[in-house]
């Protein structure tokens, strides 16, 4: 208590206290600005408990040009002021491709289509066991490259760019180096494994030594959802209350709540993968490494990334899990391209492809480096 203080003290103990004393605008106004968050967590709190709305994801306007079996090739609009068609490649299984379009202002769909690219999205769809002999060397020798023909002949182009993002992107980077007939102009990974070496817990979990893929698979048939959400909830076990202690935080602000709850139906919709699907996955890129070491061969030809030579991106998250980034960059060493680009950029391996973060600090990077090259 300074000597002006409490020389104010004296004076009210010798003539009185005042009636009232008012507190400085500038000291009330945090209070009344708290007090009315705490209102907004509770009024957010009693609807998300009684009457939680069903956020609209996926909502950027598209057309489905070519479907094959599960799989869906959507076509979105755009003004297409770059002529060169882009096509996008997710990760098949786990979950839905609705968060690359996730909410009206936080769809990287949505921002790419707004730069002007003629945006492709692969749906791979949603696998049952009648699934269960898809295998990835399919993927990658007949399921790609038709898409890769229906993106050529809907854009009326003669290349095109392909992007791929967490499982897609060694899926499809192994399409791009086994089929040189198919003109790839530009090739962008975002947050995909290459090197399985250096992939971190799941590559441990998964090694040789512990994972016996084949009495796995044989026994299950395909890999159940529900068994997919444990693996990647046991990866991260603190995640769950980090995210719960985040919504509390920002309970009040309504546009938060409404990105909370699309991520959140998202990332609790997950989808089964086939069975020989994953044996093949597990065995020949996370135990054999085969992709990286060139040892890979799919439809009789050799898989080599050295014979991608077109103009490489990559893109690494620094607080990666799934896809650390030194197994990331790793495409930079294997490829035979001379023009490489690589950025590693802060966030996890979804921060990287939605929410506020990745607006900031991956889109606009990704867009800058295609719209010249396309």
């Amino acid at each position: 208590m300074g000597p002006e203080r409490f020389a104010d003290v004296v004076e009210w103990f010798t003539n009185g206290f005042p009636r009232a004393v008012e507190a400085p605008a500038e000291a009330v106004k945090p209070w009344q600005e708290e007090l009315e968050r705490g209102f907004r967590r509770l009024e957010n709190l009693q609807r998300l408990m009684t009457n939680p709305p069903q956020p609209k994801t996926g909502v950027t306007p598209r057309v489905e040009i070519y479907k094959r079996n599960k799989s869906r090739l959507y076509r979105y609009e755009s003004k297409r002021t770059h002529r060169t068609p882009l096509l996008f490649v997710p990760n098949l299984g786990i979950s839905r491709p609705y968060i690359f379009d996730l909410l009206p202002g936080g769809s990287f769909v949505e921002h790419m289509t707004r730069q002007g690219f003629d945006f492709y999205m692969l749906d791979w769809g949603v696998f049952g066991p009648e699934d269960n002999d898809l295998t990835v060397e399919e993927c990658v020798t007949r399921i790609l490259p038709r898409m890769a023909r229906r993106v050529l002949e809907s854009s009326g182009q003669n290349e095109l760019s392909v992007l791929g993002y967490c499982m897609g992107a060694p899926i499809s980077a192994a399409f791009v180096a086994s089929h040189p007939e198919v003109p790839v102009k530009n090739f962008i990974n975002m947050a995909g494994p290459i090197d399985f070496a250096k992939v971190g817990l799941f590559g441990l979990w998964l090694g040789k030594q512990y994972f016996n893929v084949d009495r796995f698979v044989d026994t299950l048939g395909s890999i159940p959802a529900d068994m997919v959400k444990a693996g990647f909830k046991l990866i991260k076990p603190t995640m769950d209350l980090s995210t719960t202690l985040n919504l509390w935080w920002n309970l009040w602000n309504d546009k938060y709540v409404e990105g909370f709850q699309a991520l959140n139906k998202w990332a609790n919709e997950y989808v089964a993968f086939p069975g020989e699907f994953f044996r093949q996955w597990v065995r020949d890129f996370y135990q054999d490494n085969k992709l990286y070491r060139g040892e890979l061969v799919m439809g009789g030809r050799p898989v080599r990334l050295e014979r991608i030579t077109c103009p490489v991106f990559v893109v690494g998250a620094k607080e990666d899990y799934i896809a650390p980034p030194g197994c990331v960059r790793a495409l930079m060493d294997a490829v035979g391209s001379h023009e490489k680009e690589y950025i590693e950029l802060p966030g996890g391996h979804i921060s990287l492809i939605a929410g506020r973060g990745a607006s900031v600090h991956c889109w606009p990077k990704v867009s800058s480096w295609l719209a010249p090259r396309s």
